[in-house]
């Protein structure tokens, strides 16, 4: 198979591999679930096939193809479930006055062309009553305790407390995060600046979709992107971020930007230091993507660091996996090995200390030692 073909996926650019290397659909499949957009990625050699841009001959076997299809098919089947779970508790909180706002996710998946193809690993919540001020204004507060109790005696539904800025439960096999905090302010000191500006922009109007027989809510343009932004952000220093990542950020990008307080945004993101890394998932997006340009204003771009920040997403510089049931010794070595190689992202990313930042994020872990992953 020539390599042209892989240039009709625009969700995938296979730029990391030598142009001069030719690519088999199995080395496309293995890279494209990797990377977390086997399904996007299907849809786009469908349609490629259907339009008669591959000839027959080039085409994925009938074993190839099937199990694309089947990989498919359990992002869209996973992709109901968790519908029918944020319906479901939608409609249970709703008895009980509190409204539900989702998070990431099933929200996000609504920006793309085949929402149920984008894969989903669980269910971000935040909870929250309305009350009128005197003077007159509505305000929101968080209500995730209450909910958690309420989800415990009415439905038996354990909860697991064990998580710094949410707690996790199961409903119908489907995990669910219910947040009381959208960062964990534990880990990083900056985090804190950024937890206080998302909490104030729970305040604004928020949009109101359908789920089945109920309604979600969906956080402002302004929230989503500063959420999407650290969360992207924290992962990327802290492991790595994928590509379905960054097509979280163009869809959203796309339908959103010009909703966007892009001054608002550019502000904080130099106040916690994410300016250069917020420049990098634009530029990418744009250059890579094909995000319109027009989307976002006009930003500082660094060809050096955005190859840099582009090769480690389809590459990562430090990939040695994680040991399991290691123990606490081995596990800590190998954070601590990780952490270490991965400081360059951190100072793009955060504005504390590289020392600091280390025994901030110790003492987290010491507050919840089953965050510590074994």
């Amino acid at each position: 198979m020539k390599n042209k073909y892989l240039q009709l996926i625009p969700t995938l650019n296979f730029n990391m591999v030598n142009s001069e290397t030719p690519l088999s659909w199995s080395q496309i499949y293995t890279i494209s679930a990797q990377q977390n957009i086997a399904t996007l990625v299907w849809d786009n050699i469908q349609q490629a096939m259907t339009d008669g841009k591959i000839p027959t001959e080039q085409q994925p076997t009938k074993a190839q193809k099937i199990q694309w299809a089947m990989a498919a098919e359990r992002v869209e089947q996973k992709y109901a479930r968790q519908r029918n779970v944020i319906e479901k508790l939608a409609k249970f909180f709703a008895e009980h006055n509190i409204k539900l706002m989702i998070l990431k996710g099933y929200g996000l998946s609504l920006n793309y062309p085949v929402p149920n193809h984008r894969p989903c690993s669980d269910v971000d919540i935040w909870l929250f009553e309305e009350r009128q001020m005197p003077d007159g204004t509505t305000k929101r507060y968080s209500v995730q305790q209450k909910a958690d109790k309420l989800l415990l005696e009415q439905l038996n539904i354990s909860i697991d407390e064990d998580k710094h800025h949410h707690t996790v439960f199961y409903i119908d096999g489907v995990m669910v995060e219910n947040h009381y905090d959208f960062l964990n302010i534990h880990a990083h000191l900056s985090n804190r600046i950024i937890e206080q500006r998302l909490q104030q922009l729970t305040q604004q109007p928020m949009t109101q979709i359908a789920v089945g027989e109920t309604t979600v809510f969906i956080p402002s343009p302004d929230f989503h992107a500063l959420f999407l932004l650290r969360h992207s952000a924290s992962h990327f220093a802290a492991e790595r971020i994928t590509l379905r990542h960054l097509l979280d950020w163009r869809y959203f990008i796309e339908k959103e930007g010009l909703k966007i307080d892009w001054r608002a945004l550019s502000d904080i993101a130099h106040q916690t230091n994410m300016h250069r890394f917020l420049d990098c998932l634009n530029a990418i997006c744009i250059d890579k993507l094909g995000l319109p340009q027009q989307c976002v204003p006009e930003f500082k771009r660094n060809p050096q660091l955005e190859e840099r920040v582009w090769n480690e997403i389809l590459q990562p510089e430090f990939s040695e996996p994680q040991p399991k049931n290691a123990g606490y010794i081995k596990s800590w070595h190998y954070m601590f090995r990780r952490w270490w190689a991965n400081r360059w992202k951190h100072r793009i990313v955060y504005n504390e200390g590289l020392a600091k930042t280390f025994f901030v994020q110790v003492w987290s872990h010491l507050l919840k030692p089953k965050s510590l992953k074994l």
